[in-house]
Order: structure tokens, then C-alpha cells, then sequence
């Protein structure tokens, strides 16, 4: 099933209100955290894991440090 959800203002910024259905769907409550995953298709929602958490961030350490290769290998 697919739910609509609106844009809101909380506090100075904008956010959306997930249905409980959907936390418990991602098993987080109140207080958790999720990751937020950019595609061609859009975003995802992904629980937080800190393993997963360090896995992006050395990936993010290293295409930084080899950015001009990368982008050469790209052509």
C-alpha cells in the first residue's frame, strides 16, 4: 500500500511524519535513526547501522583520496 505524505514545518525546518506502520515495517521507534539512501529512483529509508556507518564512510574516505582516478576511469 502507498501512503502520501506531506511536507510539514517542525521547528525551522521541514520534515514528514511516517506512519507507525512504516516504522515498525523499518523497526524503529521513537528516538531511532535511519539512514537516508540516494537512486535513480529516489531515496530510501534504511535503519541505522553502525557497521554500515563505517562501511559509507571508508567508502567516502576513499573516493575522496582517489577522486581524479575515479573520474578519469569514468571517461
Amino acid at each position: 500500500m502507498s501512503n502520501a505524505l506531506t511536507v510539514r514545518k517542525i521547528g525551522n525546518s521541514l520534515g514528514v511524519i511516517l506512519p507507525k506502520e512504516e516504522l515498525d515495517a523499518l523497526g524503529v521507534g521513537e528516538g531511532g535513526k535511519l539512514f537516508v539512501l540516494h537512486g535513480p529512483d529516489g531515496i530510501r529509508l534504511i535503519p541505522y547501522d553502525p557497521e554500515f556507518a563505517d562501511t559509507i564512510e571508508d567508502a567516502r574516505k576513499f573516493m575522496r583520496e582517489y577522486r581524479d582516478t575515479l573520474r578519469e576511469l569514468a571517461k
